[in-house]
């Protein structure tokens, strides 16, 4: 990779799969490189898919097939910033249809157990509004969604 900064996944075996699944759904996402292990290894054996080197939206990253030993938590997500409904609707279910869960505030987790934030830029604007209440009541409205809803979010930033 020629970022001198990427981030490291850690998955069970998994990690091929999970980079062919972010590069299909997400723009400017590609896999680059899949690297065998040239011997065994605690959570593995000589030939198996060792780590894989992708991008997510640009991002560089790699997955490592480390095994059991760590999961993914809710401390690292990936933010993406939507421009519509569709995009934050098209997102929202290709993660959740694909064996993730639906979580709070436009939080959801793929099946790999990777947080994601599918943060429409309509809700960025609206809760950073200087007009305070404007920006409160859109909050409010957040804070009861699921997957973000632009409209009922612009609505409640009207009053």
């Amino acid at each position: 990779m020629v970022s001198k900064n990427t981030i490291c996944l850690w998955f069970d075996g998994t990690a091929q799969d999970a980079a062919r699944f972010y590069a299909a759904t997400f723009p400017d996402s590609a896999v680059k490189a899949v690297h065998h292990a040239p011997g065994d290894y605690p959570s593995g054996k000589e030939g198996a898919v060792l780590t894989v080197e992708f991008t997510v939206m640009g991002i560089p990253c790699l997955g490592l097939n480390g095994g059991l030993a760590f999961r993914h938590s809710e401390a690292f997500s990936f933010q993406v910033a939507t421009d519509d409904q569709a995009e934050t609707d098209r997102l929202w279910n290709a993660i959740v249809d694909n064996g993730g869960q639906e979580s709070a505030c436009g939080w959801c987790k793929d099946k790999w157990g990777l947080s994601w934030q599918i943060t429409p830029r309509a809700l960025t604007e609206a809760i950073a509004d200087p007009d305070r209440a404007a920006a409160k009541r859109a909050f409010e409205a957040m804070m009861g969604m699921r997957k973000i809803d632009i409209a009922a979010i612009e609505a409640a930033r009207r009053g």
